[in-house]
């Protein structure tokens, strides 16, 4: 019997073919932890008296709440900052990005196990790594270890056929499924993205496919890795030749079809991840707040996106535009591009690489009873501070055509 990708990729750390259902323990390649979750992990470590493993495989980002907002945060901060100074651990402070853009841009590798302090590892698995996210207190043995336990997950097949056609998205597409499947449609199961779309799909693109593959249930989403993949590790200087799909025969629990070309935008709306409409049932709501960005939709090819539809307007009056960059990277490209000149002028708010409003702690919490559009993967009561407050999820295309009009608006009938 063949394999799926998630298998092939445990197959090779651990030596054999794995089955389904089967308890494995698999050596880590990185490990990784945020402010949100590094503290309880560091105060494990420090109980037991241990080290971790290999600095040079531990890496600590603080990028949920950066810049600090409160003395609390602050000592939290100095706290990650001394423990991996004294341990030489591989650290990225504040403004350095979003802990999931950094290690793609400076770490992961396709075929890599990767065990991170957050919920959203699993964006990984669109350079073809198994990565998913795990507790402090697991993350803190596989700091000490090297290594962790695993349940070898069953795969879903999402094949995906046809063309999306501009301004529709990897974003509307993986909404879409997620509307379909539900929230539970993907326990513990690793979500596999293939077709000939998933081929044509920028990596950027299946970057934020498998982001939101935990919005699923799912632990985590894989997507082949091609020549695209390639070029792309390429470019952020890092050479990888070898290849991964699934065997022809391989073995899948759930076969999900999509035919792209029929895909609409859609939206998300309150309060949970898979309550999908199409935008033409949301159109009109009116917004006070847009916030573009995120692990999910906060890379350059969704900027060059929002900067076509934001040259030459001005958000509306109403409407408040926050803007974010995933990393310092893309931050720069987006300088050199002239992309954050335009949304300067057009009335946008710049905040630095990080997190900001989509976990809540600040940098644009909403009003009681306001409505926010935002491109992040979550919309759960409270989700961005305020559970008085009520948002909406999109694609940066939607999102930006709807910081002009002031209402969630229909980005095809906008883009030129």
């Amino acid at each position: 019997m063949g394999m799926t990708m998630a298998q092939k990729i445990i197959a090779r750390k651990i030596g054999k073919e794995p089955e389904p259902g089967e308890i494995v323990i698999i050596d880590a390649d990185y490990v990784m932890a945020h402010d949100g979750t590094a503290p309880l992990a560091i105060q494990r470590i420090q109980e037991l008296g241990k080290k971790v493993w290999n600095p040079d495989r531990v890496v600590f980002v603080i990028d949920h709440t950066g810049p600090s907002p409160s003395s609390s945060i602050s000592n939290i901060h100095r706290m990650m900052r001394e423990f991996a100074w004294k341990n030489g651990c591989k650290f990225f402070d504040v403004g350095s990005g979003i802990c999931h853009q950094i290690m793609i841009e400076n770490f992961v590798l396709p075929y890599m196990f990767v065990v991170g302090a957050d919920s959203h590892t699993c964006t990984y698995g669109g350079i073809g790594a198994f990565a998913a996210g795990y507790g402090s207190t697991d993350v803190a043995t596989a700091m000490i270890f090297g290594k962790l336990w695993i349940k070898v997950p069953e795969s879903m097949k999402i094949h995906v056929s046809g063309e999306i056609r501009p301004p529709v998205s990897s974003k509307d597409l993986i909404l879409s499924i997620i509307g379909k499947i539900g929230a539970d449609g993907a326990i513990y199961k690793a979500m596999e993205f293939v077709g000939e779309t998933i081929n044509r799909m920028s990596v950027e693109a299946r970057l934020t496919l498998c982001n939101m593959a935990i919005e699923a249930g799912g632990k985590t989403g894989i997507c082949p890795v091609d020549e695209k993949t390639i070029a792309y590790l390429r470019e952020l200087g890092r050479n990888f030749n070898e290849k991964l799909s699934p065997d022809s025969d391989a073995k899948y629990s759930d076969e999900i079809e999509v035919e792209a070309s029929k895909l609409e935008p859609m939206v998300s709306i309150p309060h949970e991840v898979h309550n999908v409409k199409s935008i033409t049932e949301v159109e009109g709501v009116e917004v006070d707040q847009v916030f573009i960005g995120t692990c999910t939709n906060g890379r350059i090819e969704d900027f060059r996106i929002v900067a076509k539809i934001l040259k030459g307007n001005k958000i509306n009056r109403n409407v408040r535009l926050i803007i974010q960059p995933a990393s310092r990277r893309v931050y720069l490209q987006a300088l050199r591009e002239g992309l954050i000149e335009i949304f300067l002028e057009a009335g946008a708010i710049i905040n630095p690489p990080g997190c900001g409003p989509c976990v809540g702690r600040h940098l644009g919490i909403p009003a009681d009873g306001e409505v926010c559009l935002s491109t992040q993967n979550r919309n759960f009561k409270g989700r961005m501070g305020n559970p008085n407050a009520r948002i909406y999820l999109a694609s940066p295309a939607t999102a930006a055509v709807s910081a002009i009009n002031g209402k969630i608006t229909d980005p095809r009938r906008f883009w030129r």
